[in-house]
């Protein structure tokens, strides 16, 4: 069975190739259609994990801590005491990478030109590297050295609009924890380049400033932390819960939806691309393969006149198919990796910056070649167009002798 197997797959591979240019129009379709669909992978993932990214570090975080009702009205009216010694002692463990207390209620800032509202933040500089993007925002000035720090950090766009300058006072004004005015004069230590949204809205001092501010003593509004492996997330939220029972524990996904959201849109349209290109790929094999089949009725049926029986007939019919499914599967993944490896180092989206900023994603994006989603795809599309191979396959073999007396000359 092994020298019909040979026989038949030496037999294909010549057959193949007596009409090159038939051959080659089945190669170019697989072939585009596995590196459009690898190659649109690679970008949406990259989309999806700019996204992910771009979500966690802007002062979100994997998960976050806060007092009940304060996600509904975020004000130091739901503020918690600083973390006890059975929460530090799960929030140090091995798998946390870092964690930060911080201080985040609405406000208003004014300088000499302009009043604007405001989301004041107040952390400890040391506890936010790997946490958030203010870590290594600065852009011009100073950052903040210390929770005690006296200054205060801006947006770029936030000081545009107020038209203040490094080194220039502004006046900051929130709720205290009496429900009275509270407000303080700050020095603008330095700027920090982000998001436009973050650049607008966020401003940040140090903790204890923060605080003694808003006369709440101790008190902080929430934790936020990242893991080292963001797969062991719910776990370690299921533990975070039966420590602080009392409190409000959420994940990134309930806290920013929309990057949730760009997660599971990029799954669904990576499907939907296959399914897309699977239905165009398998109308091209189809009817290539009955035009070609159709004109070797004679030859097919000359074969089976000599022995050849109709199964070993369907099955060289077949591994010409999967030959030149898996030619054009192998030319797609190579022109797929040489596409992904080329903007390895970053896909700078330039002019679109605005509207991927709007959609969540940074201005860069990274496709990365997985091999291991190569392969599966790459597998997966082969099986698809063989399988889509079957039916002219089955037909013209059942229809030979018949195509053949018909097409005998009378």
């Amino acid at each position: 069975m092994m020298g019909k197997s040979g026989l038949l797959a030496v037999m294909g591979w010549r057959n193949l190739w007596r009409n090159p240019r038939r051959t080659g129009l089945i190669l170019v379709a697989v072939g585009i259609g596995v590196w459009s669909t690898l190659s649109f992978t690679a970008l949406l993932q990259a989309w999806s994990a700019s996204s992910l990214q771009t979500a966690l570090i802007d002062m979100t975080g994997q998960g976050q801590i806060h007092a009940r009702g304060y996600l509904d009205n975020p004000g130091v009216a739901h503020r918690m005491a600083p973390p006890r010694a059975s929460l530090k002692a799960l929030l140090k463990r091995p798998e946390v990478q870092q964690w930060a207390s911080r201080v985040r209620v609405p406000a208003a800032i004014q300088s000499a030109y302009e009043t604007l509202p405001v989301s004041l933040i107040g952390i400890d500089p040391a506890r936010e590297q790997g946490l958030s993007f203010i870590a290594t925002a600065v852009s011009a000035g100073q950052p903040l050295a210390s929770a005690d720090s006296p200054g205060i950090l801006l947006g770029r766009e936030l000081a545009r609009r107020l038209r203040i300058k490094v080194g220039q006072r502004i006046v900051l004004m929130s709720q205290d924890a009496n429900g009275a005015l509270a407000e303080r004069g700050f020095k603008v230590n330095g700027l920090f380049s982000a998001t436009r949204q973050a650049e607008k809205r966020y401003v940040f001092v140090g903790i204890r400033q923060a605080q003694s501010m808003l006369g709440i003593g101790q008190s902080i509004t929430g934790i936020a932390f990242n893991l080292h492996n963001i797969n062991h997330l719910s776990r370690f939220l299921g533990q975070l819960r039966q420590v602080v029972p009392k409190l409000d524990v959420q994940s990134w996904e309930t806290l920013r939806p929309v990057a949730k959201a760009v997660s599971q849109l990029s799954n669904s349209f990576i499907l939907m691309w296959i399914f897309i290109i699977f239905v165009l790929m398998a109308l091209g094999i189809v009817n290539t393969l009955l035009m070609s089949l159709h004109e070797r009725v004679r030859e097919l049926a000359l074969l089976q006149a000599l022995g050849l029986r109709p199964n070993l007939i369907f099955t060289q019919v077949m591994m010409e198919s999967a030959l030149v499914v898996l030619l054009g599967v192998v030319l797609g993944m190579v022109l797929a990796a040489v596409t992904v490896l080329a903007f390895h180092n970053g896909l700078n989206l330039g002019f679109l910056a605005r509207g991927s900023e709007w959609l969540g994603a940074g201005q860069v994006l990274y496709p990365r070649l997985n091999i291991s989603q190569f392969l599966g795809i790459g597998a997966l599309i082969w099986v698809l167009g063989f399988t889509a191979s079957l039916l002219p396959a089955w037909r013209i073999v059942h229809r030979v002798p018949i195509e053949a007396i018909n097409r005998s000359p009378s």
